[in-house]
């Protein structure tokens, strides 16, 4: 019995990671009466497993596992970045499984997996999870926009539709670069991938930077070059690159415009309920109402441009309704519509479509497992690499 308890809680834990994804899918939430209980047979059987190990210091560190992870989720709940139910959730996981509970072992390549990190398991847990909500994401958003945003589809793919003859300038421009590069690095011997890199990056955007007519003709010049030398793997490279460029084109619109569009919904002030999550911050100031939905990302670059950081420290006025994952309150609620009748605001209001977190914990789970700490495996890549 004594040797079962970890499999019985790494059993409970896989399950009640299936039944919080598919509920979080659902219904947008992970219920209370999943978790609590979770957290408290979680400890009671790290408690009977301290006592039949006559280890009491297994269940002390179960308790303080559990408490750390709790508090670090109470930090990103507060941030914004986590629901309730994702903290209690993780919290209930610690309690279940505060050690690694090993249920296979074997070597790849030399390397001993599932590979472990030097702090507790729930932390490979939280970093494993959080690597996967970003596959999750663009599968989740793709979804969204196949089945209920159609109207995105042709945004989505206008780099192919509309966007062609850029791309393919873009092309000809990069192995334009690419030819100069070579031909420049054999002739001084300096065939060193870095150096390499560099320069066919500043050659591509020296070449861009240059008027119409006169990058035409290098263009021109350089590519039928490279065709007269090497015919075969030219044409290769440039349907290559094309294709590359498009794809990258794609991914860009995917990650901004149409990720925004796509986890975003308006609706109307009366149908708001407790717990949607704003898509922007509303602040005040001189008795006007703002509203503040760019990214910190498109902050910062807004202030390279235009060379003014101060839109960076300086607050906006006071913040009225923030966009934390905590979600509106009836108080909000009622504050948007007084803020509406006084003419301050339209009767729509835009709200997140909330990205389920669980099935990303589900797969962290076992991720962490079955493969081990994806960070630590990671390191040992670029380590590898390097």
């Amino acid at each position: 019995m004594m040797v079962e308890i970890p499999l019985i809680t790494t059993f409970i834990a896989i399950v009640a990671c299936l039944y919080a994804s598919y509920s979080d899918l659902k219904r947008g939430i992970i219920p209370n009466k999943l978790t609590f209980p979770l957290i408290a047979l979680g400890i009671i059987l790290n408690g009977i497993y301290s006592f039949m190990m006559g280890e009491i210091w297994f269940i002390v560190i179960c308790i303080v596992i559990t408490g750390v992870v709790f508090a670090l989720g109470y930090v990103f709940w507060k941030m914004g970045a986590w629901a309730g139910g994702d903290v209690k959730l993780f919290t209930a996981l610690a309690a279940l499984l505060p050690v690694s509970p090993v249920l296979i072992s074997y070597d790849i390549f030399g390397v001993h997996f599932p590979v472990e990190g030097i702090y507790p398991f729930p932390l490979t847990l939280i970093i494993n999870s959080i690597l996967s909500v970003f596959p999750f994401i663009l599968i989740y958003v793709f979804y969204v926009v196949l089945r209920i945003k159609k109207h995105l589809i042709g945004e989505l793919f206008s780099p192919i539709t509309e966007d062609y003859k850029k791309n393919f300038v873009l092309t000809l421009v990069m192995t334009s670069s690419i030819t100069i590069t070579m031909f420049v690095t054999q002739e001084l011997r300096l065939q060193i991938l870095i150096i390499s890199m560099i320069l066919m990056i500043l050659l591509s955007l020296v070449i861009s930077k240059l008027p119409n007519q006169v990058k035409a003709v290098l263009v021109s010049l350089v590519v039928v070059a490279s065709l007269f030398y090497n015919l075969e793997i030219t044409i290769y490279s440039i349907i290559l690159l094309y294709i590359t460029m498009t794809f990258i084109r794609i991914i860009r619109k995917f990650l901004s415009s149409i990720n925004k569009q796509a986890l975003q919904d308006e609706y109307p002030l009366e149908e708001l309920s407790e717990g949607m999550i704003p898509a922007y911050n509303l602040y005040q100031r001189d008795d006007k109402v703002y509203v503040d939905d760019e990214s910190f990302v498109d902050k910062i670059t807004k202030g390279i441009k235009t060379k003014d950081i101060s839109m960076l420290t300086t607050p906006m006025g006071k913040k009225l309704i923030t966009n934390l994952a905590a979600g509106l309150t009836p108080d909000d609620i009622e504050l948007l519509k007084k803020l509406h009748s006084e003419g301050k605001i339209s009767n729509k209001f835009k709200v997140k479509r909330g990205v389920p977190f669980a099935p990303s914990i589900f797969i962290g789970l076992l991720i962490s497992l079955f493969i081990g700490d994806m960070l630590v495996i990671l390191q040992m890549v670029i380590s590898w690499i390097i």
